[in-house]
């Protein structure tokens, strides 16, 4: 009888670790392409989104979040990966106009279920700017479901206002109230460029709320040498984190990183690097080292367990 009880534990333990899932989640501001200057200083989107396409397949984001890219932008890079779709509007018209906060996902591995969105704003419902905002803002959203498991969840993604203060602690509290009203005690997750750090009262209201908690205070690895902000200079640094990922209890953060990768472009004058004591078989130039937006993406690994 001991016999059979002890090998019903041991298969009981077997299968709650075989139903726990994991998932890698993100969130990237990739930059608009609206900007002139940065093309003629050789950040441009015609050379920087394949290295960033290349860098969700190499780290497999299962789902992430993206601010400011136009719709071009969001053809570009579903085109670049093969398997994924995303949801979402533009912010200016709620159709294809202005900057979108799409939420891209694998389409192998969830199915989307519902997709909204609404504005940052006292009315919600309809393009606007909301409190001393300078823009409208926007938040997309989408209820998904794991094919294989059936595991359901909320994924919200936003882009708050970069000049309003008051804009950015009443979208807190208006993200949140939304998350209470919609989801139904589902597991949730909240990305975004919330434009401000965690010294932030706006962040306090998030990450104070019993709600939802910063991915970053509870992962058990962190790799996370630099905040999120990089003004497309390879060499700056801030310990400011305003790029955030937020979940409910239903997640166990496992790793958290902010990925800082760099990769070369060719300058118009391209030397040789210096002498160094490297075989001689080694061709070794000097490229300019650049990074693929002005923001560096936030990636986590989430545990969830399906019941």
């Amino acid at each position: 009888m001991k016999k059979w009880s002890f090998l019903m534990i041991c298969m009981m333990m077997l299968f709650y670790t075989a139903m726990a899932q994991k998932i890698t989640v993100a969130t990237y501001n990739m930059r608009n392409d609206a900007n002139k200057e940065d093309a003629a200083n050789g950040n441009g989107w015609k050379q920087r989104y394949p290295v960033i396409a290349s860098m969700i397949r190499f780290y497999g984001f299962d789902i992430f979040g993206t601010q400011e890219c136009l719709h071009h932008q969001l053809e570009d890079i579903k085109a670049s990966l093969p398997g994924y779709a995303y949801t979402g509007v533009g912010r200016d018209d709620g159709k294809q106009a202005g900057e979108y906060s799409a939420i891209f996902y694998n389409s192998t591995r969830f199915s989307l279920l519902e997709k909204g969105d609404f504005w940052m704003s006292t009315v919600t419902d309809r393009p606007n700017k909301g409190w001393d905002a300078a823009l409208p803002r926007l938040c997309s959203w989408g209820k998904f479901k794991e094919i294989s498991t059936g595991f359901t969840f909320w994924f919200f993604n936003l882009h708050m206002d970069h000049v309003g203060v008051k804009a950015r602690e009443e979208s807190a509290r208006l993200v949140l109230a939304k998350v209470k009203q919609m989801t139904g005690g589902l597991p949730v997750i909240v990305t975004g460029d919330f434009n401000v750090d965690q010294n932030s009262p706006s962040y306090g209201v998030v990450n104070n709320s019993g709600v939802l908690k910063d991915a970053y205070e509870t992962a058990g690895i962190k790799y996370a040498l630099n905040g999120t902000f990089n003004a497309f200079n390879p060499n700056a640094k801030t310990d400011s984190r305003i790029d955030h990922i937020f979940l409910s209890s239903d997640f166990k953060a496992e790793r958290y990183g902010i990925l800082t990768d760099t990769y070369r472009s060719r300058d118009t004058d391209v030397a040789k690097a210096g002498s160094a004591n490297f075989p001689k078989e080694v061709s070794l130039d000097k490229y300019t080292a650049r990074v693929p937006s002005d923001h560096f993406p936030v990636m986590v690994v989430l545990q969830y367990e399906v019941k």
